[in-house]
């Protein structure tokens, strides 16, 4: 998008080069010119599908893991019930849905929704079609009361900084002008000591991604459970601990430069798992699961065989592509990861049990 380039170019004309952290904030959420903030991207018809999108199980299967654990902490009789980057606001309406028969966990329930894009606000209020939602802009504004969130593809686009090993310190990759338009290059060399735990297994040249707001965002998450009670589901692209550069941009359900089109795609990396789990404290954190078997373990398979009954020709055979894209190995299945936080006092959530 020209206008946001031009920004960015004069803005590092003025001020010489940006973190990779600034870079993605204002492509995404410029109040003018963010992807974000200017569309919904969402659907066959934007530039990227998640999981609520492909299947109702997905949604489904989440919403009975969370009533389970509700269920297993003694059914406190108020809780808050929250999305983080609820998207279009079809997970949380599937949520719904399935824990209509839960006896008590809708008259318990408060629906928070943490989400910025006031056009994705309205889809989500008009998806979820309830009065009662309580948007908020960042986490830490969630009540005080037993936390059961659900976190879809909400991390992988927080921003990142990006640093590269030199010799016993580092080397920040930011984005300057070459011949004035937008490029990649280095920073002087550092010391990092929030990094110094990663001299241990990377070499000169290695290439380590931080995320601060998702770190600040799980402290905030696992401490009110830790305090209050509940669960947090994180479900993300990624790996238990960051190495190399997963930086990425889409456009049309395909990759493109990054640099490119600012504003204009959607910008993402894969989440540090290890990360997250290190900055819940002190809530308890389950081993990192795949997709696939986290979604097996509570009956996707029963779940896609029961619906099919009622299925034949092309919906059958798009239900059988949908349950193969959330669970197999070389879709979803194994590239998405599933992170559980929970009381120390209490069992981990199901489907994520050691």
């Amino acid at each position: 998008m020209k206008g946001l380039r031009d920004h960015l170019i004069a803005r590092i004309s003025e001020g010489g080069p940006i973190t990779l952290a600034d870079y993605m904030a204002t492509c995404l959420m410029h109040p003018e010119y963010g992807y974000y903030a200017t569309r919904d991207p969402f659907g066959a018809a934007g530039d990227f599908i998640t999981a609520p999108e492909i299947s109702q199980m997905f949604g489904e299967l989440i919403g009975l893991c969370l009533a389970q654990c509700w269920l297993d902490q003694g059914a406190p009789d108020t809780f808050a019930l929250a999305e983080a980057g609820p998207g279009r606001g079809t997970l949380m309406a599937d949520i719904l849905r399935v824990t209509r028969g839960v006896p008590g966990f809708h008259a318990a329930a408060e629906l928070h929704l943490i989400e910025t894009s006031p056009i994705l606000r309205k889809a989500q209020s008009k998806t979820i079609a309830r009065p009662d939602i309580t948007f908020h802009e960042r986490v830490d504004t969630l009540p005080e009361l037993p936390l059961y969130l659900v976190a879809n593809e909400f991390f992988d686009a927080l921003p990142i900084r990006q640093f590269e090993r030199d010799g016993d310190g580092w080397r920040e990759r930011l984005i300057g002008l070459t011949d004035g338009q937008l490029a990649f290059g280095l920073g002087g060399p550092t010391a990092l000591p929030q990094l110094a735990h990663r001299l241990s297994d990377t070499k000169p040249g290695d290439l380590v991604e931080t995320c601060a707001p998702a770190e600040a965002a799980t402290a905030v998450i696992g401490a009110r459970i830790h305090a209050h009670g509940g669960a947090g589901l994180i479900i993300d692209y990624g790996d238990w601990r960051s190495l190399g550069d997963t930086f990425q941009a889409v456009k049309d359900h395909a990759a493109t430069d990054p640099l490119a089109n600012p504003g204009g795609a959607d910008l993402t990396a894969h989440v540090d798992f290890e990360a997250l789990a290190r900055s819940a404290a002190p809530a308890a954190h389950s081993r990192l699961t795949a997709q696939g078997v986290f979604l097996e373990r509570l009956g996707i398979t029963q779940r896609a065989q029961a619906l099919a009954r009622n299925l034949d020709g092309e919906a059958l055979e798009n239900h059988i592509a949908a349950h193969r894209r959330l669970t197999h190995a070389t879709e979803m299945g194994t590239l998405f990861k599933v992170l559980g936080l929970f009381p120390k006092t209490a069992n981990p959530p199901p489907g994520l049990e050691t």
